[in-house]
């Protein structure tokens, strides 16, 4: 998506942003990520705030609305929502700025135990039955084998995309960003989706699996449901990569099918 600064924004827009966060004395566009046609980092009087935003009618509104709903439901170790502002064909979020280097997964990163420490905080979480979010059971639906779909359900709030970029370092604290794809589901899915990245990092297949059994969701899971899950990933993967080829996709895909393969093998 082409990005904007903050000064090509609709006029009705930028006072409806100050309006908020007081007068913007400075707007600098952040480089990094492809969802947004809006990503800045603005000097206002009342501080320091990150705005994001796309188009109204773009497809992906949805998950910046999804983000919204979600956002006073997160916990401490994420960045806080300020605002959400939709108008003249622009849906606005303000978060506030959090200055942080993207977590180092190796093997050995003394990140680790701060990446730990974010999941393990986030597990406690649970998601109110009012909010509109995706349930898991939906989003591995086409993927999951048949009668396996029962084990994904729950009532944990769900980020599902540890990847690096998505966990910011700030000195001795991990902060968890970028919720487009927030789910309410069983608990041991995170878990499972961080020893993803981790065997990504280089972590050998069954190091990145016992990490994950660093967490209680997924000490406790019952077999079938982390071997429905490797499955699930796996087939998810296997899609992405159909559709799009690109290196580090078919990367990806190959650890999962690693992964699928080992969850099915234990007892």
């Amino acid at each position: 998506m082409s990005r904007i600064p903050f000064e090509q924004l609709p006029a009705d827009v930028r006072r409806a942003v100050t309006d908020k966060s007081g007068a913007v004395h400075q707007a600098v566009t952040v480089q990094g990520g492809m969802n947004s046609g809006i990503a800045s980092v603005l000097e206002t009087n009342s501080g320091r705030v990150f705005v994001k935003g796309i188009p109204a009618d773009h497809p992906q509104v949805g998950a910046q609305r999804r983000e919204a709903a979600v956002a006073p439901y997160l916990p401490a170790s994420c960045p806080r929502l300020y605002w959400h502002l939709e108008l003249d064909g622009w849906s606005l979020l303000g978060y506030e700025v959090v200055d942080g280097r993207h977590a180092d997964y190796t093997p050995g990163s003394t990140d680790l135990p701060l990446v730990e420490a974010v999941l393990t905080e986030l597990q406690g979480i649970t998601v109110p039955t009012d909010i509109e979010i995706k349930d898991a059971a939906d989003r591995w639906e086409s993927y999951a084998p048949p009668g396996a779909l029962q084990h994904f359900s729950g009532n944990a709030l769900l980020h599902t995309d540890f990847a690096p970029d998505n966990v910011l370092i700030v000195g001795k604290r991990a902060r968890l960003i970028d919720w487009a794809w927030p789910t309410r589901g069983a608990a041991w899915i995170d878990p499972g989706a961080l020893a993803l990245r981790l065997m990504d990092a280089g972590h050998p297949a069954e190091a990145a699996v016992a990490f994950a059994g660093r967490f209680p969701s997924w000490r406790d899971a019952e077999p079938g449901a982390l071997a429905a899950f490797g499955t699930a990933t796996a087939a998810l993967w296997r899609e992405i990569t159909a559709e799009d080829g690109t290196p580090w996709k078919r990367r990806m895909a190959k650890q999962a099918a690693t992964l699928g393969h080992i969850l099915a093998e234990r007892p």
